[in-house]
């Protein structure tokens, strides 16, 4: 099986390969063959404004001159079918993706190779092989969006989907150097890979940029003749739910979730039982079972039971649902970890990646232990994919947010040091996170957010929660000082509103990573918080720290505006609040 998957994966890899020289070509050739009969003084002059474009839209880039000298050393020069911002995304998108798949080879090389790797390094560049699948199909959606743009969506979903998969592939990189980071030994692997996932970075992040330059003039302009302000929505998104006892469904199960069950966009429902009484033992088998790329839901409803496995839906397996018996009654544990040999991307008990997946009434944990290390519960990576009426238990490590728009509502996450970490697009609301009792001499700390550039549309937003500390952790608090967050990339960026903190938080609030770094260029917010940790005067004096005083300074970080709830969440037959 990991023989097929190796090699279904390359295949993937050289197609894509082809298929991206093929598309380059046909951009820089397209206008040149229709235009074969032009003057040599007309070709200058299309030359010349393919010139201008190129120079303008590398010029909102944050490495212009990888931008322009990527494009330009294209064989014939700047092509004339340079029309448009537009066709400089998509020429550089396709470069990009020329560059992912060489790094595919750089990385077999080193699995297939590379002597003495230990089993950590060898799950790390399986890793990053991983990553290298994610980042080719994110950028290929992203290059298909393109095409349509502005003819299928509102302007305000477009430039979300856009930004999302582009900050999605950054991302990726990250994650495959990430995996190399827990030993001197690792940095050996580390620095033959570092040139090339820095080069994607940088090339993804210019298109990234030129993505947001072009939503953001094309948002403006929107506004300006409509009159309008983006992001505004009528209708408040709250809901509430009837429950009733009938149809065979657990007790606790809302009118909306018998609704959602008995949609006519479910095309299957499927039972989880440990005791053999459903239609299968494991998660594992169930999902396994579940179809390629569902456009309809998929329900797999998880019988009352504890199921000690580790389960992965993959990037194919397309909107799932687990529906649990209750989080207290539904769990799935785990225990693997940093120190017993595992990446921390690897640990997770549950590693969702298939997009739209939900999940209600259950319980992911990871019993490693705060001695562990890293030790993962949930890793999700799953766009527009919502949480309701779950737990989130480990330690370090515990609620991996790692890519995409991600949304959690009435939900308890539970942990010790960097417990919700990551990269994605990611809103808490009406939840409760609590710190527990970590190892001696350790800090807790309840955010590590990693956002790596500053286009990225990537952050933590807790709002409408409550941050306190388990009961574990409440006789001995001030043994264990306990912070909002620290900065784990340059530009960490983690917003706390309308949440009530309680004392465990030090007066400070936020804590350094190490030294100085990402103290001016990081995104710290607090706004309307109340309870007694919630006092700002003795916050942190940083650059890159702030208490919001408006309405319109919050606005940008609620569930309409920060993952595009309004266009997706009441599908879930989930209750969430758009706004404020």
């Amino acid at each position: 099986m990991e023989t097929m998957k190796k090699t279904f994966m390359g295949n993937k890899v050289l197609f894509f390969i082809i298929l991206s020289s093929l598309l380059t070509m046909e951009t820089v050739t397209i206008v040149i063959a229709g235009e074969s009969m032009i003057t040599n003084s007309n070709t200058s002059v299309y030359l010349s404004t393919s010139h201008a474009v190129l120079k303008s839209s590398c010029s909102s880039t944050l490495y212009p001159e990888l931008c322009y000298s990527s494009i330009a050393s294209i064989s014939g020069g700047v092509s004339q079918s340079l029309r448009s911002q537009k066709d400089v995304i998509q020429l550089s998108i396709n470069l990009t993706c020329e560059v992912v798949s060489q790094n595919y080879f750089t990385i077999s090389k080193l699995i297939k190779y590379r002597k003495n790797l230990s089993h950590r390094e060898k799950e790390a560049l399986h890793d990053c092989l991983e990553m290298v699948d994610e980042t080719l199909d994110e950028l290929h959606e992203a290059r298909d969006d393109l095409k349509v743009y502005r003819s299928k969506k509102t302007l305000q979903q477009e430039a979300s989907d856009l930004k999302t998969l582009v900050s999605a592939a950054i991302t990726n990189q990250d994650t495959c150097l990430d995996g190399f980071s827990y030993n001197k030994a690792d940095k050996i692997v580390r620095n033959a890979l570092i040139k090339g996932q820095q080069h994607v970075h940088r090339m993804c992040s210019n298109v990234l940029a030129m993505i947001k330059n072009l939503t953001d003039t094309d948002m403006e302009n929107e506004r300006y003749l409509s009159g309008r302000k983006l992001g505004e929505t009528a209708v408040d998104g709250n809901a509430s739910f009837e429950s009733r006892s009938t149809d065979g469904f657990p007790e606790w199960l809302s009118a909306g979730d018998r609704r959602l069950l008995q949609s006519t966009t479910v095309t299957a429902d499927v039972t989880v039982a440990a005791d053999g009484s459903g239609d299968f033992t494991t998660v594992s088998a169930a999902v396994a079972a579940a179809p390629l790329k569902s456009t309809k839901r998929y329900i797999i409803r998880i019988k009352a039971g504890v199921y000690r496995e580790n389960v992965e839906v993959p990037k194919k397996k397309t909107n799932l649902m687990f529906l649990g018996d209750g989080r207290k009654n539904t769990i799935i544990t785990g225990n693997k970890n940093v120190v017993d040999g595992s990446t921390t991307f690897k640990s997770a008990t549950v590693a969702v990646v298939g997009n739209g997946f939900l999940a209600r009434g259950i319980t992911f944990e990871n019993t490693a232990g705060p001695s562990k290390h890293q030790a993962v519960a949930l890793r999700v990576g799953s766009d527009l994919s919502a949480f309701y009426d779950c737990d989130m238990l480990a330690y370090q490590d515990t609620l991996y947010v790692h890519s995409l728009r991600q949304f959690y509502i009435n939900c308890l996450v539970a942990g010790t040091v960097d417990f919700i970490f990551g990269n994605g697009a990611v809103v808490l609301q009406d939840c409760d996170i609590h710190a527990r009792r970590p190892n001696s001499g350790q800090k807790n700390m309840v955010t590590a957010q990693g956002r790596t550039d500053p286009n990225q549309n990537t952050g933590i937003v807790i709002q409408k929660s409550r941050i306190g500390a388990t009961s574990d952790l409440l006789p001995v608090q001030s043994s264990f000082p306990t912070f909002l967050g620290r900065p784990w990339k340059l530009y960490s960026r983690t917003v706390i509103m309308q949440t009530t903190i309680s004392n465990v938080i030090v007066s400070a609030g936020w804590s350094e990573w190490e030294g100085n770094f990402a103290l001016d260029t990081l995104f710290y917010a607090e706004y309307l918080n109340t309870g007694p940790g919630a006092g700002t005067s003795g916050r942190v004096s940083w650059k890159g720290y702030r208490t919001l005083t408006s309405a319109s300074q919050a606005a940008p970080f609620t569930v309409a505006n920060f993952v595009a709830g309004s266009s997706w969440l009441r599908d879930t037959g989930f209750p969430f609040s758009v706004g404020l």
